[in-house]
């Protein structure tokens, strides 16, 4: 499993490319590889969005990450996750989050990734502060978390 943390735009197929090829010694075992990609939008609660600035705790935030993954790998069989995100200043249509996982059957891959990133998206410490077209800036308060919160 690895996480990473970018400041800079980053290429999410050659990211899983890459980091698939030292997957060797799985090679043959895994029939499923479910991806998330998440990208910038341009709107916000109904306002024009012209950038983000993403902001984290740096350490913490990776370790809290990887928790994600160990509690992925607790509840579904999974061989390997990637977790790969980013931070800084953020333009629309970049990429802000890659979530790959690795499984023997595609129910187990699905829904890994579907946990990883909703605990991403609900739990790690990641601030966001969004620039909307009229320059007013504004922090995001409010974390989504509506998967989690349902009943298995």
């Amino acid at each position: 499993m690895q996480v990473k943390i970018y400041p800079e735009d980053f290429d999410p197929f050659l990211e899983i490319q890459s980091y698939q090829k030292q997957l060797s010694d799985i090679a043959g075992s895994y029939g499923a590889t479910s991806i998330f990609i998440g990208t910038m939008r341009d709107f916000s609660d109904g306002q024009h969005v012209e950038a983000m600035t993403l902001e984290y705790y740096p350490g913490m935030t990776e370790k809290q990450l990887q928790k994600f993954i160990v509690e992925a790998q607790q509840r579904w069989q999974i061989f390997d996750a990637l977790v790969v995100h980013r931070v800084g200043l953020i333009a629309p249509d970049q990429t802000i989050v890659l979530v790959a996982v690795w499984a023997s059957h595609r129910g187990d891959a699905f829904d890994a990734s579907r946990y990883i990133i909703e605990a991403l998206k609900s739990k790690a410490p990641f601030w966001k502060k969004e620039t909307l077209a009229t320059n007013e800036e504004r922090w995001i308060t409010e974390n989504t978390n509506g998967y989690l919160q349902k009943k298995d």
